[in-house]
């Protein structure tokens, strides 16, 4: 009698297992010569060896379609297991989705889309450059689609980490006198980051995530010092970093990173006095081989219908 060991280190197992282990039990019966345990994240295999590469190829291409869309539905499943998942695909609903605009696949299957030209040619930037600006009014995707980008990339496995930030200038001095520890005084600042990865990844994974720093959200000031690397990183809200903060930020960029710097240009809220760093990196960088600057447009806008106009109407009074 032989046996195996299969280690689930990606997903939780959950995830494959299903509620009540019901997929496990699908699997079982799909598998008769073997005898399936789970352990943890751990499988044990005992039986036929034959039937255990069978199980071995089918299991891993279950992992694979929840990494990529973060569920399975039953009908993929019994596809997957009558060797059909092609055919499968040709005849569900995604069929009609343009594969090239999904980034990734969010909680529930949610196809998380490039959704106009512009977000689109971000996620064709980010593949040739390392350093990516995305410069645009308010509700165009800019952060949400570079949330989605750093999110594929650590399911991809092509970087470790995920790195968030922030300037926290709306709090100004009046940050001390917020009620609550650091951590509830910059988490307001912080929300919008948190929204995005709610769509994206599983919540008890998140959190899980977040604990162990796979993914760290903090504000841009705990950048200093650091070598950021091996890490998909975003600078959000860029327009209210200093000329110096945004100097300090791009220098923290580790070998193997990727860096998504978002900002707004009509939204500045610095003192007067200061100059935004956002606006020096536009004027100084742009050209430089492997940095990348898109422009997002009220074209762009994917909230309610009125904040194009909107937009366009502080425009003309500018």
């Amino acid at each position: 009698m032989n046996n195996k060991e299969i280690l689930i280190e990606n997903l939780d197992p959950i995830e494959i297992f299903g509620n009540n282990n019901r997929n496990l039990k699908i699997l079982q019966a799909h598998f008769p010569k073997l005898k399936i345990v789970s352990r943890g994240n751990q499988l044990i295999l005992t039986g036929d060896e034959l039937e255990m590469e069978l199980f071995e190829n089918k299991f891993f291409q279950l992992e694979e379609i929840i990494l990529k869309k973060g569920v399975i539905t039953d009908s993929q499943f019994k596809a997957l297991l009558a060797g059909d998942l092609q055919g499968e695909a040709k005849d569900s609903k995604e069929a009609n989705t343009n594969a090239t605009d999904v980034i990734l696949h969010g909680n529930g299957g949610k196809a998380i889309k490039a959704k106009t030209i512009n977000q689109k040619a971000m996620v064709e930037h980010i593949e040739t450059n390392d350093i990516l600006f995305a410069i645009g009014p308010a509700g165009t995707g800019k952060t949400y689609t570079a949330v989605a980008l750093a999110v594929r990339a650590l399911k991809n496995k092509e970087v470790r980490r995920i790195i968030l930030a922030r300037p926290a200038v709306e709090a100004g001095e009046n940050l001390g006198f917020l009620p609550g520890d650091l951590k509830e005084k910059i988490d307001p600042y912080l929300r919008p980051l948190y929204d995005a990865l709610d769509d994206m990844i599983p919540a008890e994974k998140l959190k899980q995530y977040i604990e162990t720093r796979v993914i760290e959200i903090a504000p841009l000031a705990f950048m200093r010092g650091r070598t950021l690397d091996n890490a998909f990183v975003i600078l959000d809200e860029a327009q209210n970093a200093t000329d110096l903060q945004l100097k300090m930020f791009l220098t923290r960029m580790g070998p193997h990173a990727k860096f998504i710097v978002t900002g707004d240009l009509s939204q500045i809220d610095l003192p007067k006095k200061q100059q935004s760093g956002l606006l020096k990196a536009v004027k100084i960088l742009e050209g430089i081989e492997g940095i990348k600057f898109q422009y997002l447009t009220y074209e762009d806008v994917v909230r309610h219908k009125l904040v194009k106009d909107i937009i366009k109407a502080y425009d003309k009074n500018d």
